[in-house]
């Protein structure tokens, strides 16, 4: 059931939960726990969950003594090597407890522009997903280019709710949810839900990289929720801290309506892929 309303959550048959990189490193990564607690209450009921986590770098930078992320790109693949291990441990040192199992998916821009590596990915999550394991998706930063990349982890969690044909999408970030402006500025006002075909331009969502780890922000996730909402997936933007609330379908965030009539686009019907090829 396509998720009109944040309340449909918790009923959606499939979702897909975004976190950023600021969220579970450094001083954050005590919310993998929290996390992962949220995803197996909403795994119990039965809905199936696809995790898309970004961290891989900045999860390897304490253990690289790098300080900072780093700007050119082999360092970015190595660090990338290191920390997506490390960070995959957390994740199933964490699953655990709940006796559930991750499975990893590595994916970069071009599989997913690639009929037939597009269509082996999505039949590749259909069948963790069928066996009970949940997707921990990421960029595959280790081969990735400059060139070749989603640019962050917003756009690929949009396109793998797409994919997979998702009834609802969580993008986790910093904030409790998106603002007419950057918050610090005077005069900015929560929104707290955007009806389909609602023109977000007269708002200011502020640069794209926010900080020192991550290369999401509001901008990304607004356009990254108008992808999917677009497909007929319902969207909502809220905190990482308020993540149980969120798939409690609690009201919290900011929500994208999705659209009503998502079979009408250009591209086709919504998840329509060609079969898979080995």
């Amino acid at each position: 059931m396509t998720a009109t309303t944040r309340a449909d959550i918790p009923r959606s048959a499939r979702v897909v939960v975004k976190v950023g990189s600021s969220s579970i490193s450094g001083d954050g990564a005590h919310r993998i726990d929290t996390i992962v607690a949220a995803l197996s209450d909403l795994v119990a009921t039965g809905t199936e969950v696809v995790l898309v986590s970004s961290g891989a770098i900045a999860t390897a930078l304490p253990l690289l003594d790098l300080g900072e992320r780093p700007n050119d790109l082999a360092t970015q693949q190595a660090a990338a090597a290191v920390g997506q291990n490390v960070l995959m441990w957390r994740y199933q040192t964490s699953l655990d407890r709940f006796g559930l199992l991750a499975g990893q998916v590595l994916l970069t821009a071009g599989d997913l522009e690639n009929a037939t590596s597009r269509s082996n990915a999505r039949r590749a999550m259909e069948r963790l997903l069928g066996l009970g394991i949940l997707p921990i998706v990421n960029e595959n930063d280790t081969v990735a280019t400059h060139e070749i990349r989603f640019g962050d982890n917003d756009r690929l969690a949009a396109l793998v709710a797409r994919l997979i044909g998702a009834d609802a999408l969580v993008l986790l970030s910093d904030i409790a949810c998106l603002y007419t402006r950057p918050p610090s500025e005077p005069g900015a006002q929560p929104i707290t839900h955007v009806a389909w075909g609602d023109d977000l331009e007269e708002f200011e969502f502020g640069a794209g990289v926010v900080n020192g780890v991550g290369t999401g922000g509001a901008a990304t996730k607004a356009s990254a929720a108008k992808l999917a909402s677009t497909a007929g997936v319902g969207v909502l933007v809220t905190s990482a801290d308020l993540v149980a609330s969120a798939l409690s379908g609690d009201d919290v965030g900011t929500w994208f309506a999705p659209n009503p009539d998502p079979v009408t686009l250009a591209t086709g019907p919504v998840g329509a892929v060609p079969p898979a090829v080995d």
